[in-house]
């Protein structure tokens, strides 16, 4: 049958079946352990562009009138339950309620302790974006030791920093009383996450703040660089990523264990170094809500990688916990992540 069409569609269908197995392969992902397949692991981070790549492939079989379009199309519709993770239409704002009470999160890169960004003043410009959303609760990453940014329109807060030459935190801040909190502490990893137990009305809410393992790639990389990559750069990247995926693994199962006991709602905010499609995302979400997946809106990109609309950062909430606004502040460029915001209710 093949020798009956020509050389380009013969060339089109050939690829087209390489990027189809390729993205069924990152569609079971996220049930495989990264540390059982590292390498395999870093697909997860491509799923998007895969999903899009079929999407170009169904469009030209479709335009050519060909049958082939069942092999671009079935990856698609076996895939339609991924597309929500990573681009979201606009969203209907539910309307406020006295009861309601809003979350932020934000990875501050240790409010620029060492000039990354050249802006001046950042550690203020934080500060006064915080009193300027004025979310109940806040959950900071990355909080260093700097008296310039205080946080004064908290009562409570729970602040865990650690480090001999750079001190590195994870904190939450609330209008609400914290009646207990604690630390996780990751093995052989500076990162961690916090809990406070805080009092909302008659119900008790167990936030968590997360930090997973870092993947360490700059959002500073130059096009030049990008493009002079050579074979073995791109495999000490790759060899990279996969170490960060298999210590984020053992760190989302500890996170995971520490919840599941845990008797309150839960709310469970921060950057997971890791995308909507991988194995840690699933197992520290559960069986719980994306809020961008509930209320986000377009690609909900959290960290400014210039090649890439990343979403690595996240606000989850249990299912009597209602979700009724999320939004990804984009225009506050003062780290390499974007603060996160939500409204929500307790049902």
């Amino acid at each position: 049958m093949l020798k009956k069409i020509s050389f380009i569609s013969k060339t089109m269908l050939f690829f087209n079946v390489i990027v189809a197995i390729i993205t069924l392969m990152a569609y079971l992902l996220p049930f495989l352990a990264p540390k059982w397949f590292p390498f395999l692991s870093v697909l997860s981070l491509f799923l998007p562009f895969f999903l899009v790549l079929n999407l170009l492939f169904f469009m030209y079989w479709l335009i050519q009138l060909k049958k082939y379009i069942f092999v671009s199309g079935l990856v698609l519709l076996l895939g339609i339950t991924f597309i929500n993770k990573f681009y979201n239409l606009k969203p209907t704002k539910l309307p406020k309620s006295e009861n309601e009470f809003s979350i932020m999160s934000y990875n501050v890169r240790l409010f620029n302790k060492f000039n990354w960004n050249k802006k001046a003043n950042i550690p203020t410009k934080i500060a006064e974006f915080v009193i300027e959303k004025n979310p109940d609760i806040l959950c900071v990453q990355e909080y260093s030791n700097l008296e310039k940014t205080q946080f004064l329109n908290y009562n409570y807060k729970h602040v865990f920093k650690e480090g001999k030459n750079i001190i590195v935190g994870n904190a939450i801040f609330s209008k609400f009383k914290i009646i207990d909190k604690g630390v996780i502490n990751f093995p052989n990893s500076t990162n961690n996450a916090v809990y406070a137990d805080i009092i909302k009305d008659k119900d008790t809410l167990r936030i968590y703040s997360m930090h997973l393992q870092s993947i360490k790639i700059s959002t500073d990389i130059e096009e030049e660089e990008i493009q002079k990559m050579n074979e073995s750069k791109t495999k000490y990247i790759f060899r990279k990523i996969s170490s960060a995926f298999t210590k984020q693994q053992e760190q989302a199962l500890l996170l995971k264990q520490h919840y599941t006991v845990c008797k309150y709602k839960k709310i469970i905010c921060g950057d997971m170094n890791n995308s909507a499609f991988s194995f840690v995302y699933r197992t520290i979400k559960g069986p719980m809500q994306d809020a961008f997946e509930s209320n986000g809106e377009g690609f909900g990109k959290t960290y400014n990688f210039k090649y890439y609309p990343a979403r690595i950062d996240y606000i989850f909430a249990d299912k009597n916990i209602q979700i009724k606004s999320f939004e990804t502040l984009n225009d506050f460029y003062n780290s390499d992540h974007f603060p996160l915001i939500s409204r929500l209710e307790i049902k």
